[in-house]
């Protein structure tokens, strides 16, 4: 039995880092020491979880692609096409935009003005959408 408790603590443990990881990962001040701090333990032991619970992803990894989702979910969002990229990067949490766009570019395959282009296709700057045919 006493191998259960240590496992199942992981387990909270590692939920409620997580949990707060994706609810706070728009902060820029958000990083791997404020989290670990934020729950009294050692960046290493913060580590260690996420591999063990967190599905092999580092805490950092983890961070980023929550980042990187929300940006990428943005960036293709006719509300948001108004918005200039590095302002959409700093909201998500990215304090450099250069970081950001390399950072988006290895995620994605390419830069972030190039996928909001692709995935708004028909729409400009102004905000209403290309007529189609026959509309």
């Amino acid at each position: 039995m006493r191998s259960v408790r240590p496992r199942r603590q992981n387990q909270e443990l590692s939920t409620l880092t997580i949990g707060e990881t994706r609810r706070n990962a728009d902060d820029p001040r958000l990083d791997i020491p404020a989290i670990a701090a934020a729950h009294h333990i050692s960046v290493s032991y913060l580590h260690r979880l996420f591999q063990r619970e967190g599905g092999g992803a580092t805490a950092a990894s983890f961070l980023q692609r929550q980042r990187l989702t929300r940006a990428r979910r943005d960036l293709a969002d006719p509300l948001h096409q108004g918005l200039p990229v590095h302002l959409i990067a700093a909201r998500r949490g990215f304090s450099h935009a250069s970081a950001f766009s390399r950072a988006f570019r290895d995620a994605y395959g390419l830069p972030p003005a190039a996928f909001r282009r692709q995935s708004l296709g028909g729409r400009h700057a102004g905000g209403a959408e290309a007529a189609a045919p026959g509309m």
